[in-house]
């Protein structure tokens, strides 16, 4: 797990869960790349960017959804 600059990330395709709605709130954004997931602050698009593996980022959403 580690951070990525933000401008590295820009041309990734962010989603954002359907759940968030329109008012915004605490949302995270999630970009999926060719090796890792980046994830951010949908809040904060230039702020710091959280990059793990697909691995890894399975394990946690397989964790969060029991």
């Amino acid at each position: 797990m580690n951070t990525t600059d933000a401008a590295v990330t820009q041309e990734l395709a962010w989603f954002k869960s359907s759940y968030s709605g329109a008012e915004g709130g605490e949302c995270l954004e999630v970009a999926s790349a060719s090796t890792q997931v980046h994830v951010r602050d949908s809040k904060q698009f230039g702020g710091p960017v959280l990059t793990v593996k697909h691995d890894a980022w399975a394990e946690f959403v397989g964790l969060a959804t029991i």
